[in-house]
Parts: C-alpha cells; sequence; structure tokens
C-alpha cells in the first residue's frame, strides 16, 4: 500500500463560461467538481493503475465534506470515465473546451544536507522486475483509496478554474487553505506515524496550508526514513529546502522548481547539487524533454516518443505515481522512468484536466526513450 500527504487539499472547481471577458458579468455554462491537491491527485493515479493508496492530511467543514464525498467515489467512477474513451489520442491536441472534470452538476454546492556516498546514503532499491515496455501496460481494476484525512475546524480550501470554452484557456484561483492549529498539527502527526506502520512508500506533495510551519517535511521525511518507508517529497520553495537537508530518498522538482533550489539552469548540474544537498535520488521533470534522474544507482535520461499538446495540467503528480508504482513493483530505474513519462505525457493528452489517458499511455509506453549517462558521483 502507498501513503500519499496532501497537506493543503483543496476542492478543485470548474467553471466553463463561453466566452471569458475582463470587467464582465458572466452566465456559467457548466460547473464541475473534484478532490485535489497534488497528493489527491497522485492517490488517484496510483488507484488507477491498480495500486491500493491511502491518504491523509487535513479536511474540514463543508467543502472538505463535499471533498470526501468525491473521494470515496473516485476509482469507481474514473474506471467508467477511462472505458468511455476511445481514440487516436497520440494525434489530439488542446481542446477547444479546455479542461473537464469529473462531476457536473447543474449549480455550485451552497457553502456549507548529505553527501551522497556516506554512511547513510540509501538508494530507493532497483528491483528486478521484467520490464513493462515489452508489451502493452496490463489493464487493472482501479484500486480503493482509503481515506485517513484529519478532520480540522477551519473550511478546506476551493481552487478555482475559470474555463474560456472558445479559446480553452484557463484562469486560475487559489485559496490560501484553512488555518491549522498545534492541536491539529499534533493529531496529524499521530495520524502519519501509524500509516507508516502499514505501508510501503509515502509521498509528501504540495503546498503547506496556513498554521504550518516551512520545516513540516523535514519533519514527516525523519520517521519515515526511522521506520524504513522511502519517501518521496514533490514541493517547492522554502519547504523543499528545508525538507531535502531530512534526506528523503528522492525529490522531483521540475526545472524551474530546480533552478530555485540550486541557483543553476543547467539540468544535470542542478540535479547533482540537489543530491549533495541532501536527497539521494533526483528526477527532474523537463516538461517536453522528458525528465532527467540522478541516483546513486546511475543517471538516465527518459524522454516521451514525440513531442504531444494539450493540457500539463497534473502532469507532473501523474509522474510521481509512475515513479511511486514502480518502486513499490520493484522495477528498475529505467523502467520506472519509462512508466513516469509516459503517464505524463498520457496526461497531457487526456480530454480531462489532471486525468491520464489510458489508451495513450498503453501506446506511448513501448516507445519512451530512456539513455543512460555516465555516472555523476
Amino acid at each position: 500500500m502507498i501513503l500519499t500527504v496532501t497537506l493543503n487539499t483543496a476542492l478543485d472547481l470548474t467553471y466553463g463560461v463561453p466566452e471569458l471577458v475582463p470587467h464582465a458579468s458572466h452566465r456559467v455554462s457548466d460547473i464541475s467538481e473534484r478532490p485535489g491537491g497534488k497528493g489527491l491527485n497522485v492517490a488517484r493515479v496510483l488507484a488507477a493503475l491498480g495500486h491500493e493508496t491511502v491518504v491523509t492530511g487535513f479536511a474540514g467543514g463543508s467543502t472538505g465534506a463535499v471533498l470526501r464525498e468525491l473521494l470515496a467515489d473516485l476509482p469507481t467512477r474514473d474506471a467508467r470515465s477511462q472505458d468511455a474513451r476511445s481514440s487516436d489520442t497520440r494525434s489530439r491536441g488542446a481542446g477547444a473546451n479546455g479542461p473537464e472534470a469529473d462531476t457536473t452538476r447543474p449549480g455550485p454546492r451552497p457553502e456549507t544536507a548529505v553527501v551522497p556516498g556516506g554512511e547513510d546514503d540509501r538508494a530507493i532499491p532497483t528491483g528486478s522486475a521484467p520490464a513493462p515496455h515489452a508489451s502493452p501496460a496490463p489493464r487493472t481494476a482501479p484500486a480503493p483509496i482509503i481515506d485517513a484525512l484529519v478532520t480540522v475546524a477551519g473550511n478546506t480550501r476551493r481552487t478555482i478554474a475559470v474555463v474560456d470554452r472558445t479559446t480553452g484557456d484557463t484562469t486560475q484561483l487559489n485559496e490560501p487553505g484553512p488555518l491549522i492549529s498545534a492541536d491539529e498539527w499534533s493529531a496529524f502527526l499521530d495520524r502519519y506515524e501509524e500509516l507508516l506502520a502499514e505501508v510501503d512508500a509515502v509521498a509528501l506533495c504540495g503546498s503547506l496550508p496556513p498554521g504550518i510551519h516551512v520545516g513540516a517535511y523535514a519533519e514527516l521525511i525523519r520517521p519515515a526514513r526511522a521506520a524504513g518507508v522511502p519517501v518521496l517529497l514533490d514541493t517547492s520553495g522554502e519547504p523543499l529546502r528545508r525538507g531535502i537537508a531530512a534526506r528523503p530518498d528522492l525529490i522531483k522538482p521540475n526545472a524551474d522548481e530546480l533552478a530555485q533550489l540550486t541557483g543553476s539552469r543547467d539540468p544535470l548540474r542542478a540535479t547533482r547539487d540537489a543530491r549533495r544537498r541532501g536527497a539521494h535520488g533526483v528526477v527532474a521533470s523537463l516538461g517536453p524533454d522528458g525528465m532527467l534522474a540522478v541516483t546513486p544507482d546511475g543517471v538516465w535520461q527518459a524522454s516521451p516518443p514525440d513531442r504531444v499538446r494539450g493540457n500539463p495540467t497534473g502532469a507532473g503528480d501523474s509522474a510521481v505515481a509512475g515513479l511511486l508504482s514502480g518502486l513499490v513493483e520493484g522495477l528498475g530505474w529505467p523502467d520506472r522512468l519509462r512508466r513516469a513519462v509516459a503517464l505524463s505525457t498520457a496526461t497531457v493528452l487526456s480530454p480531462t484536466a489532471g486525468d491520464f489517458d489510458r489508451a495513450a499511455y498503453e501506446e506511448l509506453l513501448p516507445g519512451v526513450g530512456v539513455e543512460e549517462h555516465p555516472r555523476v558521483a
């Protein structure tokens, strides 16, 4: 079982309008809602791949209640959605209708640093399972997503996307999240440590809500390492800088986050620097150029077979799901990267923002190229 942590969960709302005009009043043509936050997005993809996943973090108020209701129905609804899609996704560009979501309703709900090679330098195991690229990805039944969210007094935040249905352009509004008290943080820590005893890997994802100290991820990495649970950190800014010093097994920054952390725009130099700061492995998302992995076991770059057009929302979260699923299945690094790149690209191609297109994933996986580079010390 895999644990994903989303400290700043969200209810993602999408409002479609025929045309978005600044300073004007608009009639909303369609409204959709889904549980959101990076860790919940990761869990969604893991469940679709057949991995039982438990999610924790915070949820509160009427918005949190809606989020949990939608979360309970995710695997079943996603299976219906995937089964309904049958198109040549490899040639699909960005749709004119822009992002869609899972549940369409007639209106909104009421407001209800270590140097690699040291004695503590451990790597995520490479394993020796058969390569998944030898044949199309097997179809698996969706696995459960277990709700282990901690209830808080504040109201879970909303993220609001206003989509211009003429152009497909999206305007995003993100609330900050509820203020988390010291007692609520303590209750979460108790829940988190209980869960660590039951899981094979953990992903710590996303931003921090108000009230949570900037070193929170470092505080969560230490007990995971003590329990022998591999931990992947996917955040940015100061939380990433503090977290990396606690020696996570893997970080997955994008190019901008990596440059902010290290001051370098050269991907290979920056990933090497990030390892020296404490991460045992670094997988950098390079957008259409794929991913670069610098690990104790070697250095690889994985690239999709073709450049694609579409909506990149959630592509990084799908990549995290690919890396984690490959880890618990015992795949070697090249095959983990193939899966992560194929899932990420299939998310860009999906007609629904943040989902991955199953047909595209199965088609892309055999064609993802992985090149091994000389080892970086």
